[in-house]
């Protein structure tokens, strides 16, 4: 059946203002799979079923809504860790801004380099992850990316990291359009953490791709901030090995439009995956986490744990799924998805899954939206705490299961700290 004559209208118009950058080497055939997917797919519409709850129309059109730019008089995300910082501006690699990328002790290079060669390791993962992450969902916006992102990091690693890996996004364009890709491989026995933050683009396109060989390792943290008018799209595609372990976290403030969805496959047996994300939102804000972990593999474990403070209107949208395939015996599977709704004016959206064909698993979801509790609310004034900062030690305390998830501890401090920045510069 052809696509609908709006979508692929829609389609049209956007891919005639774009051009493939000029790849002659190992990303060409995989570039234009992608393209030939999009224009199969046609990019999201309102009528598609993962896109009921987040109208998509600014993330296809054939120019970004220009965003203002916001200062920041904060000390840089992540300041305090000894890490290695890449740069990218509104898309664009600023090597003098950026650590020398040898410090971290891991292999790392830029796509827009790597891409002119015949041959290189990510030829093996640049565009397979997102491929296989286009069933039984289409993700269009994912192979938007591959067929057009300009830059990334290429990152391989083969023990333990020395450092982390900061990729800083850093916006300085009313409407710059950036499109990235992450290509990222952590061989077997090896350890890396990769961090993330700044508002990137006006308008924003990411896709990560992570394969985890047996007991590897890979610890994300990302920091999305700052720029109240952005828009974005990110993926994250991850293949996990047996033994593996996968963990995510992701603190969201800010932002007109923020999706951010993870596809995650389980093929090893014994493998842990963890995606969570805390997220607090003013206004016009619209946030939307759509999570698939496919479990294909037996004693495997996967969480979702994703908190939502809403407040002046703002919206709040999360989609998980979990898929438990034949044969994935012993499987536990665990979700929640909650909101704490500061007025009667903000929503929260949800569409949790289970889909189960195996019989010997452990496996639930739930999801809740309410209010501050009004009775520990009253405890805390009761001992002279001012409503404002007892509202806050609350917001703190719900969005406390969510920041768990990040393993170590100073970062888990740093997102703690900034949430509760956040809440003070918003109380009332």
């Amino acid at each position: 059946m052809g696509l609908a004559r709006a979508k692929l209208d829609q389609t049209e118009l956007r891919l005639g203002c774009m051009a493939m950058p000029a790849a002659a080497g190992w990303t060409r055939t995989a570039r234009e799979a992608a393209l030939t997917r999009v224009t199969q797919m046609g990019l999201p519409g309102r009528r598609d079923e993962y896109w009921r709850f987040t109208n998509p129309a600014d993330l296809v059109g054939p120019e970004p809504v220009p965003a203002a730019l916001f200062g920041t008089s904060k000390r840089p995300a992540y300041d305090g860790i000894d890490r290695v910082r890449l740069v990218f501006v509104d898309g664009v690699f600023d090597a003098v801004a950026s650590d020398d990328p040898a410090l971290a002790g891991v292999e790392i290079t830029r796509l827009a380099v790597a891409q002119r060669q015949d041959i290189h390791w990510a030829s093996e993962l640049y565009g397979v992850l997102e491929a296989r992450g286009q069933t039984p969902v289409a993700r269009p916006l994912a192979a938007l990316n591959t067929a057009f992102a300009t830059d990334g990091v290429l990152i391989r690693a083969t023990g333990k990291a020395a450092k982390p890996v900061n990729l800083v996004y850093l916006h300085k364009s009313e409407t710059s359009d950036a499109f990235l890709h992450h290509c990222i491989k952590v061989e077997s026995g090896a350890d890396l953490t990769v961090l993330e933050n700044g508002p990137a683009a006006a308008r924003f396109n990411k896709v990560m791709e992570v394969e985890v060989a047996d007991g590897g390792a890979f610890h994300h943290v990302r920091s999305q901030g700052r720029d109240h008018e952005r828009r974005a799209a990110t993926h994250i595609f991850a293949r996990l090995g047996t033994g593996s372990t996968f963990k995510s976290f992701t603190m969201t403030a800010n932002g007109a439009l923020t999706r951010n969805e993870c596809v995650i496959e389980m093929t090893g047996d014994n493998g842990v995956a963890h995606v969570a994300g805390a997220c607090v939102g003013d206004g016009a804000f619209h946030h939307d986490d759509t999570v698939f972990v496919t479990h294909d593999a037996q004693h495997c474990e996967s969480r979702q744990v994703f908190k939502k403070v809403l407040r002046n209107g703002a919206t709040g949208v999360f989609q998980g799924k979990i898929l438990v395939k034949h044969g994935a015996q012993k499987t536990d599977g665990y979700q929640i998805s909650q909101a704490l709704l500061l007025d009667g004016d903000s929503q929260f959206l949800v569409k949790p899954e289970l889909e189960i064909y195996a019989d010997d698993v452990a496996c639930s979801h739930g999801s809740t939206s309410g209010a501050i509790d009004e009775d520990a609310l009253f405890y805390l004034r009761s001992r002279g705490v001012p409503r404002s900062e007892a509202t806050d030690l609350l917001v703190l305390s719900f969005l406390a299961e969510a920041i768990e998830e990040i393993e170590d501890p100073v970062i888990r401090d740093e997102i703690l700290q900034r949430l509760a920045g956040w809440l003070a510069r918003h109380r009332g």
